[in-house]
């Protein structure tokens, strides 16, 4: 049984990975430098937990570039 939870939380954790990776790749940086793209993370992050105000901003922003799909 434990076997088996491993398995599966494993298999969620490297989906979840790939999506993320592909999220990197439809906002055009796959070929962006991993320090780059990890420091324009952490700023992100920054920016989230200083400016309410951005959140909804960049929300409204990544569903324009999904076409509305990830609302």
């Amino acid at each position: 049984m434990n076997r088996t939870t491993t398995s599966d939380a494993r298999k969620k954790d490297t989906r979840e990975k790939i999506e993320l990776g592909g999220l990197i790749v439809k906002a055009g940086l796959r070929y962006e430098k991993r320090a780059l793209l990890l420091g324009a993370l952490i700023e992100l992050r920054q920016r989230l937990e200083r400016d309410a105000g951005e959140r909804p901003r960049l929300t409204a922003l990544g569903a324009e570039g999904f076409g509305n799909e990830g609302e």
